[in-house]
């Protein structure tokens, strides 16, 4: 028999819909809280229990998910309920900031609850399929005790004691999905800027472009790790033309050519200070600085 532990899932966004939803899929009985009621109704016709309050929705099970908009609506909604955390696992996947993390774990110890910070690295509609996962952090015993039972959302993915890890690589995974759709809409403008460009014509060149280049991101990670010489390297002056001739083709088809412009300021500032190889190490190194 597989595992069955009662869940208690607190916001009822999309998200949280979709959390309690996969939840009630696999078994688990599942208790549900949202400050608009209504919202649990499909859940509720479904199987689940709406809780009248946090408190009693805490009380119900063991573990309690919060999937809420940040952690000042998750410090509003829980605090008056602290004390019914009291022996109880408490994991946040509420978005924020790896210092909000700590402060929370810090507040939820206080109040004898183990805690678990987590971010969810699907939208709602992938949840609990082959291609959702959740990172989570903090003690690896409570990660334990109810991995089998978070595997239901999507694969669980443990980073480390720290609280604070899994926001930090959720932050840093959604940045790398934000820049690539940034880079998305600038390329599209682009070219549909040509009477004959279309966005659909495009974007078929460019998915499999883009998966191609991905491939190349193990061996700029490994160069980063690495105190060897970098196995990628490109010259400065190569990329800096590179980065002159996006710019002027963006401004030609009147479009904002603002980050290559940054970009060929800081290549230029580096060619004069003697630099000449442009390689992943450095520009990890240079955004870290921010120089």
């Amino acid at each position: 028999m597989g595992n069955t532990a009662a869940v208690t899932v607190i916001g009822l966004g999309e998200m949280g819909r979709a959390l309690a939803d996969a939840l009630i899929t696999s078994g688990h009985p599942t208790t549900v809280w949202n400050r608009s009621a209504t919202k649990a109704d499909d859940l509720v016709a479904r199987g689940a229990v709406r809780a009248a309050t946090v408190e009693e929705a805490v009380l119900a099970s063991p573990l309690t998910l919060v999937c809420l908009l940040d952690y000042d609506v998750t410090d509003a909604i829980l605090r008056p309920a602290a004390d019914a955390l009291r022996g109880r696992t408490l994991v946040n996947l509420t978005n924020g900031t790896p210092t909000q993390a700590r402060e929370t774990e810090a507040w939820a110890v206080g109040h004898g609850a183990a805690y678990l910070d987590g971010g969810i690295m699907a939208i709602p509609s992938t949840v609990a399929t082959s291609q959702a996962f959740v990172l989570y952090s903090g003690q690896k015993a409570h990660f334990d005790a109810h991995k089998e039972t978070l595997e239901a959302l999507g694969a669980a993915k443990y980073l480390g004691a720290d609280p604070g890890i899994a926001a930090l690589y959720d932050l840093a995974l959604l940045s790398a999905m934000n820049v690539m759709f940034d880079g998305f809409f600038h390329s599209v403008a682009m070219a549909t800027s040509h009477t004959e460009g279309n966005a659909a014509g495009f974007t078929e060149l460019l998915v499999p472009w883009l998966t191609n280049m991905t491939q190349v991101m193990p061996v700029f990670a490994a160069d980063v790790d690495s105190d060897a010489k970098p196995v990628l390297a490109q010259g400065l002056d190569v990329v800096l033309s590179s980065v002159r001739n996006m710019a002027q083709a963006s401004r030609d088809a009147g479009v904002r050519a603002d980050y290559f412009e940054r970009s060929a300021a800081m290549l230029e500032k580096q060619l004069a200070e003697g630099l000449t190889a442009y390689t992943a190490p450095g520009v990890v190194q240079r955004l870290r600085t921010s120089s």
